[in-house]
């Protein structure tokens, strides 16, 4: 059984996918870019900015499912350029105790929706 989590406070899926879906204990969100959900608007200003978007669509995405960052357990960054690795880390890094940290990986891509330059989904358990 799956349930689907919708909220106002992430942006809208832009294509036939949901936000995230919890089956049991587990919630796996889609890949979340830097669209203001506000305005619907990509926030590409500098990468640190972009990321903290993403960053701040996923835990709007988790609260919906009542769970915060302390319950992702796995983390997939993609990006367009690598050499953007330490800021979007930098930024990343404020949203986890790096003793408790998830595990992840980071790809580089050649292109990403809309042309952003960085996705990331997490895996998270309650």
């Amino acid at each position: 059984m799956k349930t689907i989590i919708t909220t106002k406070n992430a942006p809208s899926p832009i294509g036939p996918y949901s936000q995230a879906v919890l089956t049991g204990n587990t919630l796996y969100t889609s890949g979340q870019i830097a669209i203001n959900p506000e305005t619907n608007m990509l926030v590409l200003e500098d990468i640190k900015t972009e990321t903290k978007q993403v960053m701040q669509n996923l835990k709007a995405v988790l609260e919906a499912a009542s769970m915060t960052f302390e319950h992702v357990i796995k983390s997939s960054i993609f990006i367009s350029n690598m050499d953007d690795f330490g800021l979007i880390n930098e930024v990343y890094g404020h949203y986890f105790d790096e003793a408790n940290a998830p595990a992840r990986e980071t790809i580089q891509v050649a292109r990403l929706p809309k042309n952003v330059n960085v996705e990331i989904s997490v895996i998270a358990v309650k």
